[in-house]
């Protein structure tokens, strides 16, 4: 990613998704993995060259028509972002993070086993 990285707008994501997924696509490739209701043809293929632009994809040109592929992993983004919420909503503690999902009653028991085998290195 250029410079400092960016976080990705809702629409930038949903579509980065695809391209993640799909490792190689064209726009019409990404609209047919978009759900209902589907945006413009238009209004994808502007977001992709955002991204383009962000430094998240890039492409191989065949006469008119673009190949978009990825740029950054998924895990990279994904480490990047979870650190920037982790920063700014948990002061970087992961155990506050834990505990406002408890908390939230968004962890079930078996997630929370999970967790435990996790950190015990179990998996």
């Amino acid at each position: 990613m250029k410079n400092r990285p960016q976080e990705l707008t809702k629409a930038e994501l949903e579509i980065m998704q695809v391209i993640w997924k799909k490792e190689k696509v064209l726009v019409h490739d990404i609209l047919a993995e978009l759900p209902e209701p589907k945006p413009a043809y238009n209004t994808v293929s502007t977001i992709v060259r955002i991204l383009e632009n962000k430094g998240f994809v890039s492409h191989k040109a065949y006469g008119r028509t673009h190949e978009y592929f990825p740029v950054v992993a998924k895990e990279d983004y994904t480490n990047i972002y979870m650190r920037t919420v982790l920063d700014n909503f948990f002061e970087g503690s992961i155990s506050r993070m834990v505990n406002f999902f408890s908390a939230q009653k968004s962890i079930s028991l078996e997630e929370t086993d999970e967790i435990m085998k996790i950190l015990h290195g179990d998996k």
